[in-house]
């Protein structure tokens, strides 16, 4: 909650404004019984006309500032809600586009998401009911409990005998609600992650006749998620029925005293109009104090739920004390892994891989899926740091780089890469400000230029995830945007899977003749995509079973000649290949 009032002090001054037009309208509120009492039993019996008529303006002045008091703050209090909102939910997109990938494989996905969208709803309604109601209620509870003792002290004693029972419901039934609506969010979390891979996954579902057992099983997380909002609102709603039901006794108890002290003749029939009408005002404000409870209880959990992922530290930071680590040979390497082992947590998923790449020289790395390939992209681009050795890029580990200056280098391709829905041309740019003629070039060193054109050209649209064009087709369009900004350092993962063998030869041949100054590190299931590179790594088990080029892998590394012999359908055993 700290961090929602930080949030919350550039807006103070228009808070105090929104404050004191609630202040003023809420008094105005309070204001009207004890006219109406005094117009009963003093003004009325005199049978004075003028007198009434002034007492009766004297009312609709107060209702009328009561209303535009009221109504004035609201709006306030709305914009506020809305501003502060806007600035924590931006606040957490950004910070959940800096956390690590370790940081994101903890949160997860789905839990980012809600936490970006229900508890950010959460806490936005807190905020403008905080302010709409936590004036208010306050005010109107504590001020006509007070008018109350004016009009009668006696009466206000019986109905204020109330007051500690309805302060321990509060406090019960509150404390069992944070936990509640934490467990809500949760359930939620995982409601979001079930939705997300099924949306993602609807074109296997269907092809596999698997609706019915998705339907299934999204009911049975939709109706976890349903059992802990009955648990929560159950648990959150009895306390209005058990706060009214106080409360009604205590003005049964009221009118019971109040009738004895009317027939002695100490108190007036107005006393008791206007103490059964402040009684109506503290029973809403009852009501409304218990709705702010459970706003507070729900916008608290979320609040505490966005809090964590703001105060989550920076992990990739800079390093700039490690070591730079020492170029070998000539100096001339780009890319040098030294003695580098890496684990998600468990196994090792890379474990002492040494090799160097040469700037302009090609990198194929080929394994059995499991084998830690694109886990050495993800410590390339410094997603993840090494649990031991160095992974060093230009003579530099990569801890020792600014994420911007490290991340400019590459031109990246992923396994699961996405296409906006917005043009060619904005997919291809991404945000870059590239020249019309880069993206052309980079779309015809992709071989995806003909049939650009031949669909509706670099302004045409592609729809979500670019279904609109064909898995080969979306493939070039990835690889063109990673070659738009001519990278040192080209990285394609798995990027040619969808691409028949006629034009995955035709790229390869595109990226020799024209990127020669470009490091190439190429991650490929098919053999055939690697054969070209000047070194390729071979990975078993997360380890290096072979380094080196074609010719020499295929005289010393018995992996790779079973993944050759498997793919050039040679049979024999193949442990090293899909």
């Amino acid at each position: 909650m700290k961090f929602v009032l930080s949030y919350l002090s550039p807006y103070k001054g228009r808070m105090a404004v929104g404050f004191l037009f609630k202040v003023v309208g809420t008094v105005a509120e309070l204001v009207l019984p004890l006219i109406m009492s005094y117009m009963i039993d003093d003004v009325v019996p005199t049978g004075n006309v003028l007198a009434l008529s002034l007492w009766g303006g004297g009312m609709l002045l107060a209702a009328v500032a009561a209303l535009l008091g009221n109504v004035k703050a609201n709006r306030m209090a709305s914009k506020v809600a809305r501003d502060t909102t806007e600035r924590i939910r931006s606040d957490l997109f950004c910070k959940t586009l800096s956390l690590s990938a370790r940081q994101v494989d903890e949160v997860t996905l789905p839990s980012l998401v809600s936490r970006l969208s229900s508890d950010t709803y959460n806490v936005h309604n807190m905020i403008g009911m905080a302010q709409r109601l936590g004036v208010r209620a306050p005010i109107l509870l504590v001020g006509g409990i007070a008018l109350t003792f004016m009009v009668d002290a006696i009466l206000a004693l019986v109905l204020l005998a109330s007051v500690p029972v309805i302060a321990l419901i509060v406090f019960l039934v509150t404390r069992r609600g944070v936990g509640l609506y934490t467990q809500l969010q949760r359930s939620a979390d995982s409601m979001v992650r079930k939705v997300r891979d099924d949306y993602t996954g609807i074109r296997v579902i269907k092809a596999l006749s698997k609706g019915g057992y998705e339907s299934a099983s999204f009911r049975a997380v939709n109706e976890q998620v349903s059992r802990n909002e009955t648990k929560a609102s159950v648990t959150m709603g009895i306390a209005n029925p058990l706060l009214n039901a106080v409360l009604n006794l205590g003005m049964a108890a009221v009118v019971f005293v109040g009738a004895y002290r009317v027939a002695g003749g100490n108190a007036m029939p107005g006393d008791i109009i206007a103490f059964t009408s402040y009684f109506s005002i503290i029973l809403n404000a009852v009501i409304s104090v218990s709705r702010i409870f459970v706003m507070l209880t729900r916008g608290g959990a979320s609040a505490k739920r966005i809090g964590a992922i703001l105060d989550l530290p920076a992990e990739l930071v800079p390093m700039p004390d490690l070591p730079a680590g020492e170029a070998e040979g000539d100096g001339a390497d780009v890319i040098r892994f030294e003695h580098v082992s890496f684990s998600y947590g468990g196994a090792p998923a890379l474990e002492d891989i040494h090799f160097t790449i040469r700037k302009g020289q090609s990198l194929g790395v080929i394994g059995a899926t499991g084998s830690g390939k694109s886990t050495l992209v993800a410590l390339l681009l410094r997603l993840y740091d090494p649990s031991a050795g160095q992974v060093i890029i230009d003579g530099q580990d990569v801890r020792r780089y600014e994420e911007k200056t490290l991340r400019k280098k590459f031109g990246v391709v992923f396994q699961s890469d996405f296409l906006m829905a917005a043009s060619v041309k904005e997919n291809i740019d991404f945000e870059r400000g590239l020249a019309d003629e880069e993206i052309v070039r980079a779309a015809q060193y992709a071989r995806a230029d003909e049939f650009i054109r031949a669909h509706e050209g670099y302004e045409g649209m592609l729809t979500a995830k670019g279904a609109n064009y064909s898995g080969g087709q979306k493939q070039r369009l990835l690889i063109a945007r990673a070659l738009a900004s001519s990278p040192e350092i080209l990285v394609l993962d798995d990027s040619s899977s969808a691409l028949d063998y006629r034009t995955d030869a035709a790229l390869r041949k595109t990226l020799l003749e024209n990127m020669q100054d470009t490091t190439v590190v190429m991650i490929a299931q098919r053999i055939s995509s690697v054969r070209f590179a000047d070194k390729i790594l071979v990975l078993d088990g997360g380890r290096a079973v072979g380094f080196g080029s074609d010719e020499e892998l295929m005289r010393s590394c018995e992996v790779y000649r079973r993944i050759y012999a498997s793919q050039h359908g040679e049979g024999g055993d193949c442990d090293g290949c899909n």
